[in-house]
């Protein structure tokens, strides 16, 4: 059982920055797979940023060049640092893990989920 706890929201205006922290109870690097993911009210949860199993990371496209996930092994954190925020950028922002037991298999755990909201 993989715990997440997430850290960093909070309200900014649009234009500013947060960087949101995911705390994991175990390693971060493979076979788990960390991700962020958001939910806006009345929408789906979707993806923001995700590492890959093959070390490489993916992006929402509305997020390309404004957000950057990025890890420390060490501290088994991973951080999502959102810049040039949107007040369409909106959401609980909840960290994902999937903790691969085979070359498809995965068990999935998800944080509680942090609130950002961004207006002015």
């Amino acid at each position: 059982q993989v715990q997440l706890v997430e850290s960093g929201g909070g309200l900014v205006q649009p234009g500013g920055s947060l960087r949101l922290s995911c705390a994991a109870s175990e390693n971060i690097f493979s076979p788990n797979v960390m991700g962020w993911y958001r939910q806006a009210p009345g929408k789906e949860r979707e993806l923001v940023a995700t590492f890959t199993r093959g070390r490489s990371t993916n992006y929402a496209d509305s997020v390309k060049g404004r957000f950057t996930i990025s890890r420390d092994n060490a501290k088994n954190t991973v951080y999502l640092q959102m810049n040039g925020l949107k007040p369409e950028d909106t959401a609980v922002y909840y960290c994902n893990c999937k903790a691969y037991t085979g070359i498809l298999a995965y068990n999935e755990y998800w944080g509680q989920g942090t609130q950002v909201t961004v207006s002015s």
